[in-house]
């Protein structure tokens, strides 16, 4: 069976975020990956008696949302830390598109930067509706609930406490979304919005 491969990435040293922050997040990473495989793994041997295994069919491939998003999220959120920061410049499509949307690029930073201080566990995210042709804002609780139907993720802040609270403390969430968008490479989510439209 075709098994998903985890992505190297080259993270340089981060403003706020430590070094050790990124490498036990990458070893979480890394186990989204494998327990994504493992599913799969397990599927056809559930598969061979159906009706007895029939509840644990469904537990393993609900788990198997929570798994694979939990990756492909963190791909978009650790690609986007990647090779250095990188401003958005005024001429790119991206941020046209996001002035169009919300009247300012200011704007939606203000917009997204609330939505990243919800509370509880979650996900900031960009979204590109391709049905619609435009961007959309969303939190998301858990990596299988709530992630928007046929839209592409454009930038992605994780806000579950593992990625912040050893550099930042729980008090600190602001300071860490600051950060990341001192950190943030946009030119990985102008590539993510090229690839989504």
């Amino acid at each position: 069976m075709k098994q998903f491969i985890p992505k190297i990435f080259d993270i340089p040293p981060l403003t706020g975020i430590s070094t050790k922050t990124i490498e036990e997040h990458l070893k979480l990473y890394v186990g989204y990956v494998k327990n994504s495989n493992l599913i799969l793994e397990k599927i056809p041997e559930l598969k061979a008696n159906i009706e007895k295994n029939a509840y644990a069919l469904g537990e393993i491939n609900r788990r198997f949302g929570f798994e694979y998003n939990g990756m492909r999220n963190h791909e978009i959120y650790f690609a986007s830390l990647g090779g250095g920061a990188r401003a958005l410049i005024d001429s790119s499509p991206l941020k046209q598109t996001i002035t169009a949307e919300w009247g300012s690029f200011d704007a939606w930073l203000l917009e997204f930067k609330a939505i990243a201080l919800t509370r509880g566990i979650g996900w900031a995210m960009l979204y590109y509706d391709r049905a619609d042709k435009r961007l959309l804002n969303a939190w998301i609780d858990e990596q299988h609930l709530g992630q928007l139907q046929n839209c592409a993720l454009i930038l992605g802040l994780d806000m579950w406490e593992h990625s912040y609270v050893a550099d930042y403390q729980p008090s600190g969430k602001k300071n860490y979304i600051e950060d990341f968008f001192v950190n943030l490479n946009w030119s990985v989510a102008e590539e993510n919005f090229k690839k989504a439209v």
